[in-house]
């Protein structure tokens, strides 16, 4: 059984510890870095970052990519969105379909 986990924020993520979710709240690129990629190893299939600490380690995202499990989705925080989420759900979705259906 996979896990779900969720980096972010304290703020941000804190909510969704009620769910279920493990939550991580990095305080760093470099810390930020090295929790994905033990979640990764781990048996999570599912982890949530926020869009503001997703820009800080772009090539670390780009990794898991490709790979089937991590599924890494990026998520608004609350301080709100960058876009980025949405910009890389459309790319996915073009990929798949052959046009950008949303």
């Amino acid at each position: 059984m996979y896990r779900v986990a969720i980096l972010g924020d304290r703020e941000s993520v804190l909510a969704f510890q009620a769910l279920g979710l493990e939550i991580y709240s990095p305080h760093d690129s470099g810390e930020t870095r090295d929790t994905l990629d033990r979640l990764a190893r781990e048996d999570v299939g599912v982890i949530f970052i926020t869009e503001q600490l997703a820009v800080q380690i772009p090539e670390t995202i780009a990794r898991y990519d490709d790979a089937l499990t991590p599924a890494v989705i990026l998520i608004p925080s609350g301080a709100g969105s960058l876009g980025i989420g949405m910009d890389k759900i459309n790319r996915n979705v073009e990929k798949a379909v052959g046009s950008n259906i949303l």
